[in-house]
């Protein structure tokens, strides 16, 4: 049977940190990341996306938790095309003069592979430990569809190898009518995770969420649905709660979900004092919940919502 992992897209953020969900003791990083792993088998970095972590940062985390706890990592936003801070490289890779903020063309072609093998580095004990899900790329909501987009996903996809690769893309080109087919088969000739994404819909960087697995693991994250999608803050636009009859129908699809992959990993990015963590706690509940009976398969249980196509609740 399919095995499914359900967590949170961070365990350390500001608000989560001060919204009570860690008890008073857990009052270290170490500590923090020991308590969560006690509760879910899954976490997503998104650190990393911010700045490369040292190695010896990732050891730590691997200390902390048990050996069947996995970490999905995102990749660092000057990979996947994003704006980026010169601060947030290390000191001897920052390019001399120049604007605060530089995309990949402003570093030499020596010191952009110096920083993917500090990526990676970083990444090693982690993936030594086999505690490595996969990593994620997680692409700007202008990368239209094309075949320059094609050979950009490759090509990063091709620097994380052997290790397994998530792809989340967030321009509507890319499923515009029968551009949706050909967007999965692209991906599940690459070998990579298409990152299916709930999300509120109607917006510029709206995108379906499309339940089809192209790899042996198959990866939804939930950013719920805030009103304040396109005119909020960082934590206004993923302010949700996810209420229970959006989470019982999304058991029954993941469920279904599950049979198409190897594994399946559950990620809730409603990062926001402590809500994500909420709500995962509460979808491990429902799917742990006598859903699936013995000597059944998890088709025969779930709904009949088909799963290859974009749910709908």
């Amino acid at each position: 049977m399919t095995v499914i992992k359900v967590g949170t897209s961070s365990w350390a953020d500001r608000t989560l940190v001060r919204s009570g969900w860690y008890p008073r003791e857990a009052n270290t990083p170490a500590g923090r990341l020991r308590h969560y792993a006690g509760r879910f088998a899954l976490v997503e970095v998104d650190t990393s996306y911010y700045a490369v972590p040292a190695p010896e940062t990732t050891q730590g985390w691997v200390d902390a938790t048990g050996d069947d706890f996995t970490f999905n990592v995102k990749a660092y936003r000057l990979f996947t095309g994003h704006p980026t801070p010169v601060a947030t490289l290390p000191a001897d890779l920052r390019p001399v003069g120049g604007p605060a903020q530089i995309r990949r063309r402003d570093l030499p072609p020596t010191a952009y592979d110096e920083l993917w093998w500090r990526f990676r580095a970083a990444l090693d004990p982690i993936a030594a430990a086999d505690r490595l899900g996969a990593v994620l790329l997680q692409f700007p909501p202008w990368l239209a569809r094309g075949d320059a987009a094609r050979r950009r996903i490759a090509e990063l996809a091709d620097r994380c190898r052997p290790w397994r690769v998530a792809v989340e893309l967030r321009h509507g080109s890319w499923f515009d009518g029968r551009a949706a087919l050909e967007t999965l088969a692209f991906l599940r000739d690459q070998g990579l995770t298409f990152c299916c994404v709930d999300m509120p819909q109607g917006h510029p960087e709206s995108v379906p969420p499309i339940l089809h697995a192209t790899a042996e693991l198959a990866m939804v994250r939930m950013h719920g649905h805030s009103t304040a999608w396109d005119g909020g803050d960082k934590e206004d636009r993923f302010r949700y709660a996810y209420g229970d009859r959006e989470l019982r129908i999304w058991s029954d699809l993941l469920t279904e979900f599950a049979e198409q992959a190897d594994e399946l990993h559950v990620l809730f990015n409603n990062c926001c004092a402590g809500q994500a963590q909420r709500d995962a706690e509460r979808l491990t509940g429902l799917l742990a919940a006598g859903r699936v009976p013995a000597g059944r398969s998890a088709r025969q249980s779930a709904g009949r919502v088909s799963a290859g196509r974009s749910a709908r609740h």
